[in-house]
């Protein structure tokens, strides 16, 4: 779970400093700078995993190009930032497996990862270029400190003490200099073995991609979990594919597979069950068409189809007067709402999700069933962390006002274009800025807020949702509030409220 982000010299991001809950919603206008958010966070993700310069070409630039890796880094004019760096703080899961299939324990669940990546021009392709992993660490959070930097509503006895757990004393990577060559370091867990040492110039990858649980098992942990942040572009081209019977489970980053997933479910239900679970792989189904019915009313039954002959599996969801839909003719927007209510009850399914556009297909007077089904995703702040209550976590971005105005005032990011000079070079970066009374303005008192007049445009003129529909709660015990709802963003035709 990322709590925390701080980015700098990676496209129009210089300085930016977030902190993260289990879910947040990040609004601003097109071309702010919203998505470049989320590459940064793809970026990341892909450097715990990859070589730096396919990590870099996993990502667009900002013309949309993905073979240009100095586009990567900020530049004003033809100006260009000279490094970039990144330092993420997260919780990781106590245990994971290595690429041998070897168990991992933590030593530490929290910690905080930092990289810093400079570009190098190659002589021999000098249209492409290199990175050079200039600086890598990953330290330990204490546990005494998690008061502090967890600012966000959750219960303390409960779930921040099921995933904070163990203690350490020295860094997991550390930078060090031997003279002018700069040395990353590796060190074990345990007290025992010498650290392993290499030379950051000549690495094509971070140290955090090549651990495993023998070394390193809580290198290797923070590497999984960046792994599995993933940015989500549900295709519905990909969603209407049925799937082979030796598809295996897990929904793809574009919404593929998702009738595997949602078979194997069934089917892990009806295993779990034994001889005395007799019904309960439609249990499954059943949870499906319930919450899908919270988006479009005509719905009796969702399932597989199961082709023998053909060996394929097809959504099929069936209306009250039992004409059945398979997956190619149902609509864009009940097969994403689909995918996210397969994911939901997936406990396979862990980590970071981002997500654009949510409101994508969805009728604005059912963007709070979305709004209530993403938040039902992530982990629960009040109940301990396990298998039922698994460390998931969503981002979205939106310019929509049906999802702001319905959106908990809490869970709000407002993506703002700010003016900034640096070097003598006058440019624009995005900040993500919050709303008074919030636990980010509790946690940062001094940082400036969202002005009021920025969020209006969101608001006026959008028909309030009926409060029904708007769902209330938030999993963390503490009182919801819309962002429509706030006193200071009422708008009014009489400012002295008409007594004039």
């Amino acid at each position: 779970m990322l709590t925390r982000l701080k980015i700098s010299g990676f496209k129009n991001l210089v300085d930016a400093d977030i902190r993260f809950a289990a879910f947040t919603c990040v609004a601003g206008a097109n071309s702010v700078g919203k998505s470049n958010l989320f590459d940064a966070i793809k970026f990341l993700s892909a450097l715990a995993n990859d070589t730096l310069i396919n990590a870099a070409l996993s990502v667009r630039d900002e013309g949309g190009r993905t073979g240009d890796v100095r586009g990567l880094f900020h530049h004003a004019g033809d100006k260009y930032a000279k490094e970039m760096s990144f330092e993420a703080e997260m919780i990781i899961p106590p245990e994971a497996t290595d690429d041998l299939g070897q168990v991992a324990e933590a030593s530490i669940t929290f910690v905080r990862y930092a990289v810093t990546l400079a570009y190098r021009v190659d002589e021999k392709l000098p249209s492409l270029g290199y990175l050079e992993l200039i600086r890598e660490s990953l330290e330990h959070i204490n546990l005494s400190e998690a008061s502090k930097r967890l600012k966000f509503p959750h219960k303390a006895n409960s779930w921040r003490k099921s995933v904070l757990k163990g203690r350490r004393t020295s860094s997991f990577i550390s930078t060090e200099y031997q003279g002018k060559k700069r040395i990353i370091r590796l060190r074990q867990d345990g007290s025992h073995g010498r650290p392993k040492s290499l030379l950051a110039v000549n690495l094509p990858r971070t140290v955090l991609s090549t651990v495993n649980a023998t070394e390193s098992p809580t290198a290797l942990i923070a590497r999984r979990e960046m792994q599995s942040w993933r940015l989500l572009q549900l295709e519905p081209s990909s969603l209407r594919k049925s799937d082979s019977f030796t598809t295996p489970p897990g929904l793809g980053y574009d919404g593929s597979h998702l009738a595997a997933t949602l078979y194997s479910l069934a089917r892990s239900c009806k295993t779990e069950a034994g001889d005395s679970g007799e019904g309960t792989e439609t249990l499954i189904y059943d949870q499906i068409a319930v919450r899908l019915s919270e988006l479009t009313e005509d719905v009796h039954t969702v399932r597989i189809d199961s082709d023998e002959r053909r060996e394929l599996l097809t959504l099929e969801v069936a209306d009250h007067s039992g004409t059945v839909h398979p997956a190619r003719f149902l609509s864009d927007g009940t097969l994403r709402f689909l995918a996210l209510a397969v994911l939901e009850l997936d406990p396979r399914a862990s980590g970071l999700i981002c997500l654009e556009e949510p409101e994508n297909g969805i009728h604005p007077e059912r963007i709070p069933a979305m709004l209530e089904l993403l938040k039902d995703i992530v982990t629960d702040l009040e109940s301990p962390a396990g298998p039922d209550n698994p460390l998931r976590q969503v981002i979205v971005n939106t310019h929509s006002p049906a999802v702001v105005s319905q959106v908990d005032d809490d869970s709000l990011l407002v993506a703002e274009l700010k003016e900034m000079v640096q070097d003598g070079q006058r440019f624009k970066r995005v900040c993500f800025n919050w709303l008074p009374d919030t636990w980010r303005h509790e946690a940062e008192p001094s940082r400036r807020t969202v002005a009021r007049g920025n969020l209006l445009a969101y608001l006026y003129p959008v028909a309030v949702v009926d409060e029904d529909l708007a769902g209330t709660a938030l999993k963390t015990g503490r009182k919801s509030r819309r962002v429509i709802d706030r006193d200071d963003l009422q708008f009014s035709l009489f400012p002295d409220g008409g007594r004039s």
